[in-house]
């Protein structure tokens, strides 16, 4: 995105009233507002742009092997704008290999695909990481801290837990049924 002239001093106007707060002028605020507009268009007319390119790509992919040109073209150039290439992607290139451009591209497609898995895991083992549970988690110390002459070594302190029930607590023996007794002996009483 690249900003004109006056734009520019548009938004150097909004950022020094962000850091001197002063009174602004109605003219300074109709032009930040009109500024705001244009970035906000700017980035619904990107995702526009993207989404037709990724169409269109898609579009390529199903015409192969008739498409090949086309269908390199339009990877590339959406490789150049941050895509991650898929399955479908990294599947039709494979099947390509003859071709030695597709042979690098799906090169280069690998290793995009790896680093993008690699990301996606390093962020869920980190929200994993820190998403413990306030009751499973160790408390060492205690707000307040400690005193000069206290134990340097943090002790965790023994929370009052109940107990976890053992199973025959929970479900009790069965106790087994008395069978009825012999038929001559019912007949006696």
């Amino acid at each position: 995105m690249a900003f004109s002239a006056d734009e520019l001093r548009v938004l150097r106007r909004a950022l020094s009233a962000v850091l001197y707060p002063a009174p602004l002028q109605d003219e300074d605020v109709r032009d930040a507002l009109r500024l705001a507009e244009a970035v906000d268009e700017a980035a619904r007319e990107a995702g526009r742009l993207r989404a037709f390119l990724l169409d269109d790509l898609a579009r390529y992919r199903e015409a192969l092997p008739g498409s090949l040109g086309g269908y390199l073209e339009l990877l590339q150039d959406a490789l150049a704008a941050g895509y991650d290439p898929g399955a479908d992607d990294l599947a039709a290139l494979r099947a390509l290999r003859e071709v030695p451009a597709a042979e690098a591209l799906l090169t280069r497609c690998q290793v995009i695909a790896e680093a993008s898995v690699r990301a996606r895991l390093a962020r869920v083992s980190g929200a994993a990481a820190t998403a413990v549970p306030g009751s499973r988690a160790r408390l060492l110390a205690l707000p307040g801290g400690r005193a000069a002459g206290d134990d340097p070594k943090p002790t965790p302190p023994a929370p009052a837990e109940r107990p976890v029930p053992k199973p025959n607590e929970v479900f009790p023996p069965r106790r087994r049924p008395v069978p009825p007794p012999p038929p001559e002996e019912r007949a006696a009483g």
